[in-house]
């Protein structure tokens, strides 16, 4: 069982709840009127993680089990390069990234995260969605002028488990002790001095696009 939106659906009504302060953005930098032809950068941090039990006891039997996985995202940042210049300008800035007020739900699926076949089979076509939203631009009216939309996504709210689980790999139960070490538990064990980081965050923006 599913209930999702459809992901360019989502940002548009995401970016319209936004147009007061896009619009706010756009005045303290004095571009309120220009038409800022290359369009605005929207930066999307998606998340996705288990939700642990979500049953509901019925009548005098037993709770079944019923595990569930969210899929959402959050708009971190609003950016417009305006005509003739060559810098971006952020005219909105979440303020409150980690919230769930600011955390837009896109799919809800009673699947166990664990469960690789079914929760990658519910989850293709929100990434074909994404991925064809990655090659194209967006035309939406914000203070009454048609601005032109450009969205790049960063998988930065998926934990260690769902990328493992995401990559094929076994799920829980990590191995290794952090995403930008290669130190095993094992060795963390014996030795809690000599770590370093072996991975960069680039490295891993990689790695979380895999799926």
């Amino acid at each position: 069982i599913t209930r999702r939106f459809r992901y360019d659906v989502a940002l548009v009504s995401a970016l319209k709840d936004l147009e007061e302060d896009i619009m706010e953005g756009l005045r303290e930098s004095g571009m309120e009127d220009s038409a800022c032809t290359s369009g605005f950068s929207v930066m999307i941090k998606e998340s996705c993680d288990g939700m642990g039990d979500v049953s509901e006891k019925h009548g005098g039997g037993p709770a079944v089990p019923e595990k569930a996985v969210r899929f959402s995202f959050t708009v971190m940042s609003v950016s417009v390069l305006a005509d003739e210049e060559e810098k971006e300008v952020t005219i909105f800035t979440e303020p409150k990234p980690n919230s769930e007020l600011s955390c837009k739900p896109l799919c809800l699926m009673f699947v166990d995260e664990s469960d690789h076949e079914t929760l990658t089979g519910v989850l293709g076509p929100i990434v074909a969605e994404r991925d064809a939203m990655k090659e194209s631009r967006l035309i939406l009216s914000v203070g009454g002028l048609p601005r032109s939309f450009r969205f790049h996504f960063r998988g930065t709210g998926y934990d260690e488990k769902m990328v493992r689980e995401m990559e094929g790999l076994e799920a829980s139960g990590s191995t290794y002790v952090c995403t930008l070490c290669d130190s095993t538990r094992a060795e963390a064990s014996q030795n809690m001095v000599l770590h370093s980081i072996t991975r960069g965050h680039e490295e891993n923006l990689d790695r979380y696009e895999i799926w």
